[in-house]
């Protein structure tokens, strides 16, 4: 390719930008273009073809009062709404006793749930710590026995290394002593 039939970036954007706007310009203006179509082109505007006027027996539109009744007025709802919940319970004798209790007393039983929960939470807590003393027991004893085994390892390969030494000192006095008396290495 030449450089002179390469487009630029500019170029293509506006390109883009034409087309966007033309579709645009069609997509707005399509349903006035549409119902020309339908009524014809004609030069005078006498003798364009209309057509018959519609009979439509549609319904009037619904008004917000019959399809939401309840939108206009919550309050009123609402207030049926709790009032019929009253009456609901009224006839359970469990339900009935459960409300006449006074406010402390709920408020004792809640504070005895909430200090039941607090001691089982307590307790659990307390279980799992000395799982995990005895868990940290073990591998603290475990680590003592590898250091140990580490240190006696150790301290066995400084004996050998010092024994090693010894040995080398010693071949070299006896390989000296060889070479005196006239021994060659091959």
């Amino acid at each position: 390719m030449s450089n002179g039939s390469r487009r630029s970036p500019s170029t293509c954007l506006r390109c883009c930008l034409l087309v966007f706007a033309l579709t645009s310009a069609i997509y707005i203006s399509e349903p006035d273009l549409f119902s020309r179509f339908k009524k014809g082109f004609t030069l005078d505007n006498k003798s364009a073809v209309s057509c018959a006027p519609c009979s439509c027996n549609c319904p009037p539109p619904l008004s917000l009062l019959k399809i939401a009744p309840g939108l206009v007025n919550l309050t009123v709802t609402v207030l049926k709404d709790a009032k019929e919940t009253e009456e609901c319970g009224k006839n359970d004798p469990e339900l009935n006793n459960e409300m006449e209790k006074q406010f402390v007393d709920r408020l004792t039983e809640e504070l005895k749930l909430q200090k039941a929960v607090a001691e089982e939470h307590t307790r659990h807590m307390n279980v799992t710590y000395i799982a995990a003393r005895r868990l940290g027991s073990q591998y603290q004893k475990e680590t003592e026995k590898c250091n140990t085994a580490t240190e006696t390892c150790e301290e066995a390969r400084e004996q050998v290394e010092a024994l090693l030494i010894k040995e080398r000192k010693v071949t070299s006095v006896w390989e000296r002593r060889a070479r005196q008396s006239g021994w060659e290495a091959s």
